[in-house]
């Protein structure tokens, strides 16, 4: 079974249900029409750079290749047994790139450090 993570590109101000709302309607087939995000772009390109998803082939963390990615979202299906450096670095790039992060295991949102409250 996989461990699920995704990114998301949403307004300032979003908050943790406006993310959980954003995976409900993606997993119900709900795609925004517009133009990629740039943090979305950004965060592919770096992640993808160091850990492609294309083609699809063993030794990578992804159980699940290509990555799924949309204009607002990127949904990341990890192998449960990657190194634990790939999530440091999902997480680090995460921040660097002001998306926030959902973690499928649990339900759990984690704002990027920027948006973090004082």
């Amino acid at each position: 079974m996989s461990f699920d993570l995704s990114v998301w590109a949403l307004a300032n101000g979003a908050t943790p249900e406006d993310v959980r709302a954003a995976v409900q309607r993606c997993r119900q087939g709900e795609h925004a029409e517009r133009q990629p995000d740039p943090r979305v772009v950004g965060f592919y390109r770096a992640i993808t750079a160091t850990y492609p998803d294309r083609p699809p082939r063993p030794g990578t963390p992804w159980e699940v290749a290509p990555l799924h990615a949309m204009a607002d979202h990127i949904e990341m299906n990890l192998n449960p047994a990657c190194e634990d450096q790939v999530l440091l670095d999902i997480e680090r790039l995460a921040g660097q790139y002001g998306l926030m992060l959902f973690d499928a295991q649990d339900g759990s949102v984690y704002p990027p450090p920027a948006r973090l409250p004082s």
